[in-house]
């Protein structure tokens, strides 16, 4: 039984992440309970237990007394987080190019192949998550948990604005430039490494495009 409901919550999650991802979803759409309940025939147990796993994710957000809403994603907001990245995460290159080892380096290449295959399978949530992880990963790889605690966050601030408008094309570039930075950090060429990271985070941020059209806000619709 317990399986069971494990399964279900993560077919709710799976459908709303995409409905959101694919547009389908406007940002500010109140998602009721009861109605994702009986679209899903499900309880609303289920219902809470999937919108609070998306809430951990910022997909959604949770308001006291009112219910859950998708978010609404700012474009001022990712351009803020984006300042930010590149503050710490060019410091954080510098640094792992100077006490990088096999160890680090390898673990660094296995999640490489992990985003390129979710790239290939055109996974649109677990490539997000996976290229956003890299940066995370590199930062646990020098045992800075503080660090990997902050990137973790500023990342997933602007997780939902990533989901919704890369394109597949960027995302398979990013990765790419992931491989370059891996290629300078192992060649000990801290300016290189240095260089690369700055220019994929720029490019992450130049890639997202804004001027998707407008989704609906009928749930039933977005999900059938």
């Amino acid at each position: 039984m317990r399986r069971m409901e494990t399964s279900s919550t993560a077919q709710i999650v799976d459908a709303l992440t995409r409905a959101i991802v694919e547009h389908r979803l406007r940002p500010g759409t109140k998602l009721a309970e009861q109605k994702l309940a009986d679209h899903f025939g499900v309880s609303r147990t289920l219902v809470r237990q999937a919108l609070f796993q998306l809430s951990q994710n910022r997909l959604i957000r949770l308001e006291p007394a009112r219910g859950a809403f998708v978010s609404t994603p700012s474009a001022d907001e990712a351009r803020q987080v984006f300042a930010v990245r590149r503050m710490l995460e060019v410091e954080m290159t510098r640094a792992f190019v100077r006490q990088a080892t096999p160890a680090t380096l390898r673990a660094l290449r296995e999640h490489l192949a992990q985003e390129r295959q979710a790239v290939l399978r055109q996974d649109v949530p677990g490539r997000t998550e996976l290229l956003g992880d890299f940066h995370v990963r590199m930062a646990e790889l020098m045992g800075n948990r503080v660090l990997s605690d902050l990137l973790r966050d500023l990342i997933s601030r602007c997780a939902l604005i990533t989901l919704m408008y890369q394109s597949s094309e960027a995302a398979a570039d990013s990765c790419d430039e992931h491989a370059a930075i891996v290629k300078a950090l192992a060649g000990r060429d801290e300016a290189l490494a240095v260089r690369l990271m700055e220019e994929h985070l720029q490019h992450v941020e130049a890639s997202l495009a804004f001027d998707r059209p407008r989704p609906a806000n009928d749930l039933s619709l977005a999900l059938s």
